[in-house]
């Protein structure tokens, strides 16, 4: 079964966020079949960083990415949700 790998760019609301809570609250939130293959902090300007995440999704998500959006975006401590990249891979 094919799957898609989503890179979403996240911004915390505030420069104070722990970007490791903020995973972790996003990671709780992901529905059983979403995983978070790998995860990075990117630097943004004058000490804020943004939380890059490359997260797993089933190809036949009805509606795409935007499921994915809603759900980091509702996530306590997010500000904004860009997606960036979709790529479709093979397990």
């Amino acid at each position: 079964m094919a799957k898609v790998v989503v890179s979403l760019k996240i911004l915390p609301d505030d420069i104070e966020t722990s970007l490791d809570e903020l995973e972790k609250r996003i990671k709780e939130k992901l529905p059983e079949d979403y995983e978070i293959l790998k995860s990075a902090k990117e630097p943004i300007a004058f000490g804020l960083y943004a939380l890059r995440l490359y997260i797993s999704i089933p190809e036949k998500t009805e509606g795409g990415t935007s499921k994915l959006e809603k759900i980091i975006s509702s996530v306590d401590g997010v500000s904004q949700v860009e997606v960036l990249m979709v790529s479709r891979m093979f397990t």
